[in-house]
């Protein structure tokens, strides 16, 4: 690929002749013409452009050799990554067809004067299929009970009294994967119930082999303690089975240990009636353009031959492209290859330099013997190429919160409405020149073998480009035995003003296999690679802030709490300089006192107060005025809190 040359010349002409001019004003005072049309003046401005041009091809030499150096070693800049999400096309009815949802569809955020739509596209086909009640049975410690015949009497939902893994079931006509299913319930419970906010229930859907929790939507009744609806995310493993006797797409409403200080059932949910039927489907959705073909033109029938897509980055981690040729036969796929050193005359082999939006076929080398060796199958004269599948675009900005989704692109008949459940992740920007530079002398000293911590953190960036950073712990560190080696991973996700939920923090199970599986491929024979997350301790800052006249409290809270999560973020763009927060580096108020200082209309920080916290539980620490953190754990915002007072 062809590598950016950056312009390193900061001196242009103009500059040397305003130089030249003032010499001759401290060596020559009596010269004082220096109009453009004097001679001496010509003669300046002759010798500062052949100068100029003299510096300027000079100082380009050491980095334009530099950069072909890293060219000829195999560099490649790595490409954007796009954000993952998983979207909800809302029906305008419950279904009563097969509906698709095609490939390719574009849904995007809501488009403000400040910020633009940042859209996304999904990447498969969608069916949601219309789904009705055929079955309702209860499971308790007295057995199992049908009672599809009686649903328009009346059951306890639950055993009496209710007890952990009670059950209330729910079969329907069709498995509904990736659906979202809105049950419709009528009944009431008998005496006093559980937390109608927090109640030990959860819905889960039959998978074939297990059961596996659904994501709660809505649930309007509290826990089957009064009617009203409830709107199930059904997950994707979704099938019919067959439980005591009876076939049946089944759902089940399951009693589970109530969480600290909430009251469990004492008494069972009374079903009078229940409904159910389809009214969305998830799908998953890049941030970037979805190309479903493109055609790259026609084969010379020479090796070496390269071809140009139109749209250029090809995102990483997107899923790979499919390249195929014309013939007789129909079109013939060709196998994408990291590069053709194993590659024989007769492989269909292609390499694609994504960030440059190419597609290389195998070249012919020269043996000593006179001989031409092909690496790699040539594709035959007048052969049509084309590309199909590939996406463009990404970047850091996909990474959107809950519910920013919000538009269609572009209109789908009985589609109400989108939205995600859940904030995009994995989208990183591409990788910027100096940071090519940065790796270019790692891959020539290891060449794809993790000896050093800055060779694990480099192959594991290459195995998975979607983490926002990655550390090294060599062996003899802290909480690393001798042996082995740890690989800390931070995920990129979204955040809201600053803000970062701690599951987003979490790297998901995929990204550390990817990972695991290059680090296995590369690493010292008896070296034991864990790869994990770091520790994380939760951080509250209690403030109280005087603000200036005349300007808007509401305003000056939001910008304050903005600025302690965007600082005490472990993230890129957080921290003390922008590089998200160092691992292992101390909290101090009196930083938070400078930092909340500076917040535009605050006249005065009264007091900055530090707690530690635990963000799974939310458990508060004790007041102190420093943080001390492990030498390998990062700090993460939990719950700031901001006293705004008139002056």
């Amino acid at each position: 690929m062809v590598l950016p040359v950056p312009n390193l010349d900061d001196r242009r002409f103009q500059d040397l002749v305003d130089d030249a001019k003032r010499l001759v004003q401290q060596r020559c005072p009596e010269w004082t013409n220096h109009n453009v049309s004097d001679p001496g003046v010509t003669l300046i401005e002759t010798f500062a452009f052949m100068t100029d041009q003299l510096l300027y091809r000079l100082n380009r030499v050491p980095d334009r050799m530099y950069l072909t150096f890293l060219e000829l070693v195999g560099l490649r800049m790595l490409p954007p990554t796009p954000a993952r999400v998983p979207v909800t096309f809302w029906l305008s009815a419950p279904a009563t067809t097969d509906l698709t949802v095609a490939a390719g569809t574009r849904v995007g955020t809501v488009r403000t004067e400040a910020t633009p739509s940042v859209e996304f596209a999904t990447m498969a086909d969608l069916v949601i299929p219309p789904t009705s009640l055929t079955r309702l049975a209860t499971e308790a410690a007295g057995g199992w009970a049908d009672h599809t015949d009686t649903l328009r009497g009346t059951f306890a939902a639950f055993g009496t009294p209710p007890e952990i893994d009670d059950a209330l079931l729910v079969g329907l006509d069709n498995p509904a994967p990736n659906c979202a299913v809105l049950l419709d319930f009528d009944g009431r419970v008998d005496g006093v119930g559980v937390n109608p906010k927090r109640p030990p229930l959860v819905w889960e859907a039959w998978t074939g082999s297990a059961w596996t929790e659904c994501l709660m939507d809505v649930d309007e009744t509290g826990g089957l303690n009064r009617p009203g609806t409830v709107v199930l995310h059904v997950p994707a493993g979704h099938t019919a089975g067959v439980l005591g006797g009876e076939r049946a797409a089944w759902l089940r409403a399951r009693v589970v240990e109530p969480e600290e200080g909430q009251p469990p059932y004492t008494s069972a949910p009374i079903v009078h009636g229940l409904s159910a039927c389809t009214i969305g489907g998830t799908t998953e959705a890049l941030h970037g353009d979805l190309v479903l073909a493109e055609s790259l033109g026609e084969a010379e029938g020479v090796p070496g031959q390269v071809f140009q897509v139109s749209r250029s980055p090809i995102l990483a981690g997107a899923g790979a492209p499919v390249v195929e040729t014309s013939s007789d036969d129909g079109w013939q796929p060709w196998t994408q290859v990291e590069h053709f050193a194993a590659s024989t005359a007769t492989d269909r082999h292609f390499v694609l330099d994504a960030w440059a939006g190419q597609v290389l076929f195998g070249p012919a080398v020269r043996e000593p013997d006179g001989t031409l060796r092909h690496y790699g199958q040539v594709p035959p004269k007048y052969a049509q190429v084309r590309i199909r599948g590939y996406v463009t675009g990404g970047g850091q900005d996909g990474n959107v919160t809950a519910g920013a989704i919000q538009t269609l692109k572009s209109s789908i008949p009985f589609v109400a409405g989108v939205t995600n459940p859940r904030p995009a992740q994995g989208g990183v920007d591409g990788e910027t020149l100096d940071q090519a530079k940065v790796r270019g002398p790692l891959l020539m000293r290891a060449r794809s073998r993790a000896v050093t911590t800055e060779d694990y953190e480099a192959l594991a960036r290459e195995a998975a480009p979607d983490v926002a950073r990655v550390r090294c712990i060599a062996a003899g560190s802290v909480d690393v035995t001798p042996g082995s080696v740890r690989v800390l991973v931070v995920p990129a996700a979204s955040s809201d003003h600053g803000r970062v939920l701690f599951e987003n923090l979490l790297p998901p199970a995929e990204t550390l296999d990817a990972i695991v599986r290059r680090l296995d491929e590369t690493r010292v024979v008896g070296t034991r690679v864990i790869v994990e997350p770091p520790l994380y301790r939760g951080i509250t800052a209690v403030g109280t802030l005087v603000a200036r006249p005349r300007v808007r409290l509401e305003r000056v809270r939001t910008d304050a709490m903005a600025a302690l999560y965007r600082f005490l973020n472990p993230l890129p763009g957080g921290g003390p300089d922008g590089d998200g927060w160092p691992f292992g580096r101390p909290v101090q108020a009196g930083e938070l006192f400078g930092l909340l200082q500076r917040v535009s209309g605050v006249a005065l920080v009264e007091d900055v107060r530090l707690f530690t916290a635990d963000p799974v539980t939310g458990v508060r620490g004790t007041e102190t005025q420093r943080v001390d953190l492990e030498a390998n754990s990062l700090v993460f915002s939990f719950d700031h809190q901001i006293r705004i007072e008139e002056h």
